[in-house]
């Protein structure tokens, strides 16, 4: 029964006179403060370790739940700016708050006008008030043509819509197109997006990783 309380059990084959003799205090000699120190410290990291990736953890709830919004792009139509299955964060929290203005040249992600069930993604070419003309493919815009970059030649068509008359966007309403103009469904066939359907702005793509950036 001794060992079970750290002590040696008495050798049978020796006599009692010669039976070992152990002193309890020399075998658990106490750690030195140093030993203690590192132990606490060592410690104490781990926890200051443990609070910040829980902090990060709930900060990235945050962003993800109030404003970042982490979507996949279903189609080409905004083709090459945005590819089929890529994955995009999108800004659901100044649109919604008012701390942004929407403006021209933001692709915007919103309610489809026609099936509220569904949601788009387009960039903004004309804002409540703008005077709109496409002509044999060319965007105009309060007169002046639009220098579109991010249409590749090849992506471009040669379609006027409405007979390439001017067009006064309404109030409360936005003119949007897809960069993959010869095949995107956007606002030459269905129309203006009212304000109250966009709520998100497209602001940063993370996969796949060689596509990972922020969006322009």
């Amino acid at each position: 029964m001794g060992a079970e309380f750290g002590m040696e059990p008495e050798n049978p084959l020796l006599p009692d006179a010669l039976s070992p003799s152990i002193d309890l205090q020399t075998r658990a000699a106490p750690l030195p403060s140093d030993d203690k120190d590192s132990s606490l410290a060592a410690l104490w990291n781990a926890l200051s370790w443990m609070r910040d990736l829980a902090f990060s953890v709930l900060i990235a709830v945050v962003l993800i739940v109030f404003i970042y919004q982490p979507v996949k792009v279903e189609g080409t139509s905004m083709s090459p700016t945005l590819q089929d299955k890529e994955r995009i964060f999108i800004n659901k929290f100044t649109y919604k708050w008012g701390l942004g203005a929407i403006e021209r040249g933001d692709t915007v992600v919103f309610w489809y006008p026609q099936d509220l069930t569904k949601s788009y993604i387009k960039r903004v070419i004309g804002v409540p008030g703008d005077r709109i003309r496409i002509q044999d493919g060319q965007v105009y815009v309060n007169g002046k043509p639009l220098n579109e970059e991010y249409v590749p030649p090849d992506n471009r068509d040669l379609v006027s819509w409405r007979d390439g008359t001017e067009q006064v966007v309404p109030a409360d309403r936005y003119f949007v197109l897809g960069d993959h103009r010869n095949s995107s469904s956007d606002s030459r066939s269905w129309g203006y997006v009212p304000r109250l359907n966009i709520y998100g702005k497209a602001v940063f793509a993370y996969w796949p990783l060689n596509l990972a950036g922020p969006l322009h």
